[in-house]
């Protein structure tokens, strides 16, 4: 997965996994790591909120910050505090210009393989508190991992078997079905939060 390029389809993706991941929890900030498993690193890969216009593509070492904890640990996270929290890595968030008081965290893994890290940051009190808000993120986690699947599997190396289609190109049934996951990752946005 080095040097991950996003098409128009990918990318369009990704960014309705974040926006609408930020609206559902009220959130200042909402991003998409991949992971690089062969350099280590995580990938911002989406962002909507703080930081939108500069942070995509942006690495950082995958054992570092909360974001590296829920990859190693492979289970969704609330730190409320962060200035308390030992898993928040302080320096790294001073990078990205947007330092959160809070943050709501949730591994992308789809078949038993780690993808990465959904991320919300400084979200509203009432999504924080509740251990049912932490299990809402995890679902959609999930649910966002076997929609950003399509992506990994678009982009992995040379030598993988991809089966009878030509690198980097989707059958059309798997095509549909990634218009189909965007469509209704859409159609949840629009919806009015209640």
């Amino acid at each position: 997965m080095n040097g991950l390029e996003t098409d128009p389809l990918s990318s369009e993706l990704l960014q309705s996994v974040v926006d609408v991941a930020r609206a559902i929890f009220g959130a200042q900030a909402s991003s998409v790591f991949l992971l690089d498993a062969q350099a280590d690193e995580l990938i911002f890969q989406s962002v909507s909120g703080q930081g939108e216009g500069f942070l995509v593509g942006r690495r950082f070492p995958a054992g570092r910050g909360i974001a590296g904890w829920v990859v190693a640990s492979g289970e969704p996270m609330v730190a409320n505090e962060l200035s308390r929290n030992a898993a928040f890595d302080r320096g790294l968030a001073e990078s990205t210009r947007y330092v959160p008081d809070s943050l709501m965290a949730a591994p992308l893994i789809h078949d038993g393989r780690m993808l990465g890290v959904l991320e919300v940051l400084d979200p509203v009190p009432q999504s924080r508190s509740s251990l049912n808000e932490l299990d809402l993120l995890a679902l959609f986690a999930r649910q966002a991992a076997a929609a950003l699947r399509v992506v990994v599997d678009r982009h992995l190396p040379d030598d993988v078997d991809r089966g009878p289609h030509p690198a980097g190109v989707l059958d059309p049934g798997r095509q549909a079905t990634a218009r189909q996951l965007l469509g209704s990752l859409q159609r949840l946005f629009e919806e009015p939060v209640g």
